[in-house]
């Protein structure tokens, strides 16, 4: 952690600043974070629905803090303290879980989550992606890739993986984006997530019925032999349905834009395809799609940069600010393709890392790469995607194309 004297001590009575959010029409970052990161790499501020918060930019402090057992990652409902104390079982995902059973449910999901695994599956992932584009391009163009190809394609690799129908998708999608958008509309994250419990309740009945060859029907079976329990195995279910599509769409969507409004950068991976395993890692550190959404809550009182952050208390470590920080990052501001050393913290760290990120990275790579095989032309219309401007976390909606 950063010396205590880096910033002068505050007392409570410090008023929050304004939660720091992308310009409207962007997928950002926020444009505070230079200033806090030089400045304030610790700052109270406001959360969008009125709790104050500590706000962490620096890389060293996330990175630290990520692997911090004096914090522990609190649900939707159980933070912000509020006077609603009885707010039902709620929304517990693997992020939330600690100890004996956060270890148990992943040792039962290293294997399938594996590079190996992972390696197997790219030729599906290949052929679905292939699938959704041949659709795609027989009806343009132009096109909208955000609903042709960068929604549908990680929906599809994560349902059929994991083991949720892909036909519910009308019925889990709008409470799941609900209640990953928690941090903006509260209420509505915390009834979006009594109905994904319910249907993952649903789901994990039916699996145990009649089983497949997908992970959620491995973890009913473990769970049946006390490898793991059923909570552990609802809390894997509600993750998937959370975030462990959306993230990856949103970063396909934001990766898209990104490559096409330079059109040299979308030019030089077509010249060279052995650059993609780099340009994805680049892709990953820049795109700021982790706008300040990990919370974590403190168990005792801790001292951060001359502050002291409360027992109780809450601090938001910005995995967004961190990978744009110029101490680690030469250039941090700028895409390159090819940068060799790249330790960003797009997966997180410690023991609650992103245990789907060789997942992840295929689904990009494998994504992008077809992208470029398929529509070596693709490029925007000029028509401005849109925005939804009210979350801290952003891709668009839409991105007009044509090829």
């Amino acid at each position: 952690m950063p010396h205590p004297s880096d910033t002068a001590a505050t007392g409570p009575e410090e008023d929050p600043q304004p939660f720091p959010m992308p310009p409207p029409g962007s997928m950002g970052p926020p444009p505070q974070y230079p200033r806090l990161r030089r400045e304030c790499p610790l700052a109270k501020v406001a959360t969008p629905f009125g709790a104050p918060a500590w706000y962490a930019t620096r890389y060293d402090d996330v990175r630290d803090l990520l692997a911090d057992d004096r914090f522990v990652r609190p649900t939707i409902e159980d933070w912000p303290p509020g006077p609603d104390a009885d707010r039902g079982p709620g929304l517990l995902t693997m992020m939330e879980l600690e100890g004996p059973r956060h270890a148990a449910l992943r040792q039962a999901l290293a294997r399938p989550f594996s590079v190996r695994a992972v390696r197997r599956r790219r030729p599906a992932l290949r052929a679905a992606a292939d699938h959704l584009l041949e659709r795609f391009t027989t009806t343009g163009p132009p096109g909208d890739l955000v609903s042709g190809f960068c929604e549908p394609f990680p929906l599809l690799a994560t349902c059929e993986l994991v083991g949720i129908p892909y036909d519910d998708r009308d019925f889990f999608l709008p409470p799941a984006d609900a209640a990953l958008g928690a941090l903006i509309t509260l209420p509505e994250g915390r009834e979006a997530t009594h109905q994904l419990r319910a249907y993952m309740e649903s789901l994990l009945d039916r699996l145990g019925r009649t089983p497949g060859d997908d992970i959620l029907s491995v973890l009913v079976r473990a769970c049946d032999h006390g490898a793991v329990d059923r909570q552990s195995v609802l809390a894997f279910g509600l993750s998937m349905l959370v975030a462990g599509y959306r993230t990856t769409t949103m970063f396909l969507a934001n990766a898209a834009l990104a490559l096409l409004s330079e059109p040299e950068r979308y030019a030089r991976l077509l010249r060279d395809r052995a650059l993609l395993p780099a340009a994805v890692e680049e892709l990953l550190r820049f795109l700021p799609v982790q706008n300040g959404v990990i919370v974590l809550q403190a168990q005792q009182d801790v001292a951060l940069h001359g502050r002291t952050v409360r027992a109780g208390e809450a601090v938001l470590p910005v995995l967004a600010a961190a990978n744009r920080d110029e101490r680690v990052f030469p250039a941090a501001d700028r895409l390159l393709l090819d940068r060799s050393s790249n330790p960003h913290l797009a997966f997180g760290r410690g023991p609650h890392n992103c245990i789907g990120a060789h997942l992840a990275r295929a689904q990009m790579s494998v994504g992008l790469e077809a992208l470029l095989v398929r529509l070596p032309r693709l490029r925007l219309t000029g028509e401005p995607p849109a925005w939804e401007d009210h979350s801290p976390i952003r891709s668009p909606l839409t991105l007009p194309v044509t090829w």
